[in-house]
């Protein structure tokens, strides 16, 4: 009867994984790059030496904030999740496009940084931001509770993306849209920070984006930046 009872299992067991979506993430995911995000853990982080690095003109996406914020196409009444938030640029530029009626999600694995966004948001009196304190495997957001999510220059820093981008489904509502900002990285092209720190090209993010059940809309026209492309998804 024991060896009955386990066949049944064994079969039942291969049965579910053989069907399983193949955008379901796995149970238990080996970091693709371990330690990206130490510096970001660390409690000693300081939120003012990151703002001088994140929100710099010599950074592209800062310098050209106002064209990239354009091509997310963010509109009154929308909830957005600005995942990898940092301090908070493109929140604090998302939060009166959405206006009173939207609310935009400060998402971040450095609570340093989220409460330094909740905080300069509440100066600002933007009542709409809300800030979330995410982990290595998950965004930490309601299911279906976002129309759009951002994903800016923060990709690259998915340890488990597989489980990350599961949890970005989940969150997005049916047709729900993910915008990707990350750098270009082409072996004898790309600067060698860029070869160093960011493991993997276009070509490899879209696959990985896609096999986790969204569609690919398009490649956004970003012509104005010279190492960052701009790709937009669907979830399906």
């Amino acid at each position: 009867m024991q060896r009955v009872l386990r066949a049944a299992l064994l079969i039942s067991a291969c049965f579910a994984a053989c069907h399983a979506p193949e955008h379901a993430a796995p149970l238990m995911e080996a970091s693709v790059k371990p330690g990206i995000n130490k510096d970001f853990l660390d409690p000693k982080l300081e939120v003012a030496a990151y703002e001088e690095r994140f929100e710099g003109e010599s950074r592209e996406i800062f310098a050209q904030r106002a064209r990239v914020a354009a091509l997310v196409g963010v509109r009154e009444g929308m909830a957005v999740a600005d995942v990898g938030a940092g301090t908070g640029l493109f929140t604090r530029m998302f939060a009166p496009k959405v206006g009173a009626g939207g609310r935009v999600y400060a998402v971040d694995i450095a609570r340093q940084f989220v409460e330094h966004v909740e905080r300069d948001c509440n100066e600002r009196h933007m009542d709409n931001v809300t800030g979330v304190v995410c982990t290595e495997r998950s965004v930490e957001l309601p299911k279906a509770s976002v129309d759009l999510v951002f994903v800016c220059d923060t990709y690259h820093h998915f340890e488990y993306p597989r489980q990350t981008m599961a949890s970005i489904r989940e969150a997005l509502k049916p047709g729900g849209e993910l915008i990707v900002v990350d750098f270009i990285r082409i072996e004898g092209q790309s600067r060698e920070w860029i070869l160093d720190h960011v493991r993997a090209g276009q070509d490899v993010v879209t696959q990985e984006i896609e096999s986790a059940g969204f569609a690919k809309v398009r490649d956004e026209d970003a012509a104005f930046l010279r190492e960052n492309y701009v790709m937009r998804f669907k979830r399906d």
